[in-house]
């Protein structure tokens, strides 16, 4: 899926975890876990509460579970607009006064949405965990009283040139909505841009705003994960004070998921304002929070993390013909894909990458995994994950990671299984699902290319060249 967009770019950590701050030794394992206490409100709104005393502060971390999987086409963009207008005022909170309180009382706050959720966190001394729930309250319960035309054409305007400098005129901008179009079909909640497109954002009517935001932003559909210096006691008390008495929104529309399969090969080009060829190869494969999405992200390790790595040490090291290589397993919600992608050379055609890239899969089918590359593998995955645990609160932190488990596994305490999955995972098993979603399998070829060399894509005749903007 896309990379999280918010007021600062970011993306969330896919579940890596081996080891944490808080953990206990058993035998030759180590048994991780973040405590936490949980309850729910009457309206619907879930609370977790986790306590780490060993600093006086403390993160307000709230997900609605909505993000562009749940717009539809023709109205897309939606969330990723709202992120920007919960931070615009509210009934109680005049524009500009958000940041203001926060920044008077020492804290710091960010948001960001992706296909499946959006998320909002304020990282505050302890004493102040009171002024950031009622800061949350006051957008979640009283938002639309001061939603106007004028604010929404205002953030419309600004998403508009968010998107004309990420996307439209950023190089390399639009090869992810151009893969994902490709990938999946045209009613799959995939497959337009968490940005969301031009032409959706300049039709939508106040009216569609207000009835997205009363569908999605209430109780019912929100998790607030409070982590730091806490108590469980406290953090209810003001919870039931702020949050009590918003109502429920209605029951949340399902997420039609139609059948995601390629026939064949999806070769295409882009012509943009590049000076080295970009290829972009893209599976489809298992969505997160699967024993086999965590085996996928082992293999996408072992295929390019670190300059022992296959495709590195061969691309990049031994042949010459590429600066960079990456792979990565993207597991959503609903489904999943997994990419590689390989930057040239100047004047290298991205065929002879293509090429070396497929020798490689075949000779990993072949030959195996070996005992060293799962280790490496598995090191690696396990220092991302206790680096994003060295903190309770941002992008990824603990308040982050328990509400991440709450709503796409089922449950804040689900870190224990999520470190099963690793701990399970075989070169056997990497193999296997290697052969399963990628080996010999189809996928989306996007060959992004300086303008006017077409003769450096990855096949000839390519579909979908663009002749440049």
């Amino acid at each position: 899926m896309e990379g999280t967009l918010g007021r600062t770019a970011g993306m969330l950590l896919g579940g890596a975890l081996l080891a944490a701050p808080v953990h206990a030794q058993e035998g030759d394992r180590v048994e991780v876990y973040i405590p936490y206490t949980q309850f729910t409100l009457a309206n619907g709104l879930n609370v977790i509460v986790h306590r780490d005393p060993s600093l006086p502060i403390a993160s307000v971390n709230v997900w609605y579970h909505v993000g562009s999987k749940n717009e539809l086409p023709g109205r897309t963009g939606f969330a990723h607009l709202f992120e920007h207008i919960m931070f615009e005022g509210s009934a109680h909170v005049p524009e500009g006064d958000f940041d203001n309180h926060l920044e008077a009382a020492g804290g710091i706050n960010n948001g960001s949405t992706s296909n499946d959720r959006t998320n909002y966190w304020e990282n505050v001394p302890s004493n102040a965990v009171e002024l950031a729930l009622w800061l949350e309250a006051d957008r979640m319960g009283f938002l639309l009283e001061t939603m106007t035309q004028e604010k929404l054409d205002l953030q419309r305007e600004v998403v508009k040139n968010e998107r004309r400098q990420s996307v439209d005129n950023q190089p390399y901008g639009r090869a992810f909505e151009t893969v994902y179009e490709n990938l999946y079909p045209a009613d799959h909640p995939y497959r337009w841009p968490v940005i969301g497109s031009m032409e959706d954002l300049s039709a939508a009517t106040l009216d569609d705003v207000k009835a997205f935001f009363r569908t999605y932003y209430a109780p019912n559909n929100a998790s607030i994960a409070v982590a730091g210096d806490v108590r469980e006691s406290e953090v209810r008390r003001l919870i039931e004070k702020y949050f009590l008495d918003i109502p429920p929104g209605p029951a949340i529309p399902e997420v039609h998921v139609p059948d995601a399969t390629l026939a064949a090969d999806v070769p295409l080009t882009l012509e943009d304002a590049v000076q080295l060829p970009r290829l972009y190869l893209s599976w489809h494969s298992t969505g997160g929070y699967t024993d086999d999405d965590a085996a996928l992200d082992v293999l996408a390790s072992v295929l390019a993390s670190g300059k022992t790595s296959r495709l590195y040490r061969r691309l990049v090291y031994e042949s010459q013909v590429a600066q960079d290589v990456s792979a990565f397993q993207d597991g959503g919600e609903i489904a999943g894909a997994f990419w590689i992608i390989a930057t040239a050379k100047p004047d290298v055609p991205l065929s002879l990458l293509q090429t070396s890239i497929e020798e490689e899969l075949r000779s990993l089918s072949s030959d195996g995994v070996t005992s060293d590359e799962l280790e490496r593998a598995l090191s690696g995955i396990q220092t991302d994950f206790v680096r994003s645990l060295e903190h309770v609160g941002g992008f990824g932190g603990k308040a982050d990671r328990l509400n991440e488990y709450h709503f796409m596994a089922g449950s804040p305490g689900w870190l224990r299984r999520d470190v099963a999955r690793y701990q399970a995972v075989t070169p056997e098993l990497v193999v296997a699902l290697a052969d399963r979603w990628i080996v010999g399998r189809p996928a989306v070829r996007l060959s992004v290319v300086p303008r006017g060399r077409a003769d450096l894509a990855a096949a000839p005749g390519v579909e979908g060249v663009d002749e440049g903007r």
